[in-house]
């Protein structure tokens, strides 16, 4: 999963998080707030009652009579004012019920004694708790509104600041990794971005690329070398041994021995051709210009090799378009690519077993599949047979590791997709795909 989803995921879980976690604490916030404006609004009244005693003394609530009452029309809210006993001394806000007109009721109270002149007085002020509650859902709702707006408001800025955070990560996965093809022709253009640890990462993936060109130059400049250097020693002695072949005097055990290592010769001789013949791959010696028909180029190549699949008893499926060509490619280069996998097929084939060789047209791109049903390839080796000198245990059939790496280079100077699927016991599938249609292929009318 990309880190950007990853991130989206993050945000918008820790956004609906929150929200769940507001819509269960907000009936809770809201009463409580209620609670407090309440609390708020009946000390505020009590101080306007306050100063109007303190102003025009108690009478003015009293007016001659004992105690004194006020209910507004549908009883929300009451003041009291009566003579408090004595020891009685009271500052309270709390919840009671109040009988008022033979209903009871519940209020918000708040409770106060004050003296006034010679006597104490009790002061009641209330407010139904029905009038408190009443406000309680529009305000959840409109609570729940503001967050879910704020929530939808910091989503959006959160994705478009991380799309922009992320952005030259992602450029330098894609002009670093992505579009980058081994070997690194071109010079690695450095990502412009201000954080800090990008520019790290996109430095030291420059230097390392530098330094694979670097390390794999010398390699090639050596496998060239050494390779050409040592085709002529290889020819000296061979024509060495020949001669000494075609004296008279020699014993039948000599013969035998010089035949040896005329054998060991031709294998060195071969494996220096091989790596002399994949270095010149790799030094884009090979110019791309050929039109070749797969169809026709396969053809070539199963008649070139049919004498090794009648000597094995091998039965053959070929299902090939003939309408497709094959643009800026190399034949030479493409009949050594097929010959080396066909060749493979038959190789590390099974007595009477079979080779299969068809084509399909998909969205990839036009993808040739080689099958045969051989001994295989355990699934822990695949990902190193294309490696130089790599043996993978095949029983008997033991190549130098080179065919494959032969067949890599061709792939990557040509830009084809080679995937490979084996089973041992049971046998492989090669798949090589020619993806950029544009460039290399071309359909001709059915």
């Amino acid at each position: 999963m990309k880190l950007s989803v990853k991130l989206i995921y993050f945000i918008t879980g820790s956004k609906i998080a929150v929200v769940l976690i507001f819509i269960l604490s907000v009936p809770f916030l809201v009463e409580r707030i209620a609670s407090e404006y309440t609390n708020y609004s009946l000390r505020d009244q009590q101080k306007k009652v306050m100063n109007n005693v303190r102003r025009h003394g108690v009478g003015f609530y009293l007016q001659g009579d004992k105690s004194y009452g006020s209910y507004t029309m549908l009883k929300e809210e009451y003041i009291a004012l009566e003579p408090a006993g004595p020891g009685v001394d009271m500052d309270t806000i709390q919840t009671e019920e109040r009988i008022v007109e033979q209903d009871t009721l519940n209020y918000r109270v708040l409770s106060y004694t004050f003296r006034a002149g010679p006597n104490r007085y009790l002061l009641e002020i209330g407010k139904t708790t029905g009038s408190i509650n009443q406000y309680n859902k529009p305000l959840q709702r409109i609570a729940l509104y503001v967050l879910m707006g704020l929530i939808a408001v910091t989503i959006i800025i959160d994705l478009i600041f991380t799309r922009i955070l992320i952005s030259p990560l992602k450029e330098i996965i894609q002009t670093k990794l992505i579009k980058r093809k081994f070997p690194f022709k071109e010079p690695a253009v450095p990502v412009k971005t201000s954080t800090g640890d990008f520019k790290y990462l996109d430095q030291s993936l420059i230097d390392l690329m530098d330094q694979i060109n670097v390390d794999f130059e010398k390699e090639r400049e050596f496998t060239a070398n050494a390779s050409h250097e040592l085709m002529t020693p290889i020819s000296i002695l061979q024509t060495k041994m020949e001669n000494l072949l075609a004296e008279e005097n020699i014993s039948e055990a000599t013969t035998m021995s010089i035949i040896g290592m005329m054998k060991t010769l031709g294998r060195l001789k071969k494996i220096s051709s091989s790596l002399l013949f994949i270095s010149r791959i790799e030094n884009a010696q090979f110019a791309r210009t050929d039109q070749i028909k797969p169809a026709k180029l396969i053809a070539d190549v199963l008649e070139e090799i049919s004498h090794r699949m009648e000597e094995k008893g091998l039965k053959l499926h070929v299902s090939l378009s003939d309408d497709v060509t094959l643009n800026n490619v190399n034949q030479d280069l493409l009949f050594q690519f097929f010959y080396n996998l066909i060749n493979n097929a038959i190789k590390y084939n099974v007595e009477k077993g079979s080779i299969s060789i068809s084509d399909h047209r998909g969205r990839s791109g036009y993808s040739i599949v080689i099958s045969d049903s051989g001994i295989g390839i355990a699934k822990e080796e695949l990902d190193f047979i294309f490696d130089r000198f790599r043996k993978a245990n095949l029983g008997e059939n033991v190549g130098y590791g080179l065919g494959l790496s032969i067949v890599k280079s061709i792939a990557v100077y040509n830009g084809i997709d080679v995937k490979v699927a084996s089973v041992v016991g049971e046998g492989s599938k090669f798949t090589i795909t020619f993806g950029d249609f544009d460039a290399k292929i071309t359909r001709g009318k059915p």
